[in-house]
């Protein structure tokens, strides 16, 4: 499966409501394996991004049905990155 490091920034509302955080990311790791991707890691974080998570996904497409969902809740901007294991790389390198 595609693997994909998400950082991630609280907007104004996110911080507004930060006491429901633990009862987000409850509800978005459920919705992540729901639709066939499984959570690697996730933290919060100081410094330009508030968390930063690892997840693995089904599909390109399948990421971002996920990730559009979770900013449309409004609480976290997100940057993505595609991420390529070191033997992923060197297949490619191939």
């Amino acid at each position: 499966m595609p693997t994909y490091v998400i950082l991630m920034n609280l907007t104004d509302q996110g911080i507004r409501t930060i006491k429901e955080a633990p009862q987000r990311f409850e509800a978005a790791t459920k919705s992540l394996e729901a639709a066939g991707g499984k959570l690697l890691g996730f933290y919060t974080t100081m410094g330009p991004y508030d968390y930063v998570a690892i997840a693995e996904g089904p599909s390109d497409e399948g990421a971002m049905v996920q990730l559009l969902g979770l900013g449309m809740q409004g609480n976290v901007r997100t940057t993505t990155l595609k991420a390529f294991t070191a033997q992923e790389f060197a297949a490619i390198l191939k």
